[in-house]
């Protein structure tokens, strides 16, 4: 979707248990217990990866007797290959090799209809009205939306762990997480500033920052 600022991996820089402790059933993409893991290169022979929508940006979490951690998918190669890397500073960085492994049970789970939500709801705080055909915004009209992504990936993490949490006496600490994460995103998106293109030519137009304020016109 043109609403998303961040990607699974991005949350997993923050979480890094998130997708093997809270993967969310209705959300998960494919699972098995025949993964293959040698350097960067994942294979599963019942994968059916394209098939069950993988895609880059994605989070697979594998679990052996020697191997319990989530990976970065850097590319799906084929419907039954996967390209993997240790979580990365930055996706420029070549891929760096996982840990060496057979057997491997899989998971595949996605919070994009969270990263969804969060990237219409900043859309509507910056005043962008995503369902009117005068303004539709599309993603290369936004040229910047890197100041985002941290707004989103706490918005994300906020919504995910309050959904899990049972209430003020939870045990796991989600609901102080969800609330810290909450306090986060508010400053983040607060400090955020959102630059359109709109009308093409690739020169900023418009800046706006919170509320619709139009900083700038020219």
């Amino acid at each position: 979707g043109m609403t998303r600022f961040s990607r699974d991996v991005d949350l997993l820089k923050w979480e890094p248990v998130l997708f093997r402790n809270l993967a969310f059933p209705s959300q998960m993409l494919c699972q098995g217990i025949d993964g293959v893991t040698s350097g960067t290169r994942f294979t599963s022979s019942s994968g059916a990866f394209m098939e069950r929508g993988v895609k880059a940006g994605q989070v697979i979490y594998l679990y052996n007797s020697a191997i319990d951690s989530c990976y970065e998918i850097v590319a799906v190669v084929s419907a039954t290959e996967l390209t993997l890397s240790v979580v990365r500073g930055n996706a420029e960085q070549d891929p760096i090799a996982v840990p060496g492994g057979s057997n491997l049970q899989y998971r595949i789970s996605t919070f994009d209809p969270q990263a969804e939500e969060a990237g219409e709801e900043m859309l509507r705080y910056f005043g962008i009205d995503i369902g009117s055909s005068e303004e539709q915004i599309r993603s290369e009209m936004i040229l910047d939306g890197g100041v985002l992504r941290q707004a989103s990936v706490f918005s994300i993490l906020s919504a995910v762990y309050a959904s899990q949490a049972g209430g003020a006496e939870d045990e796991a600490g989600y609901w102080e997480k969800s609330r810290r994460y909450q306090k986060l995103y508010q400053a983040a998106r607060a400090g955020a500033r959102i630059t359109l293109d709109t009308d093409g030519n690739l020169l900023v137009n418009e800046v706006r920052g919170g509320g619709s304020l139009r900083l700038l016109r020219f």
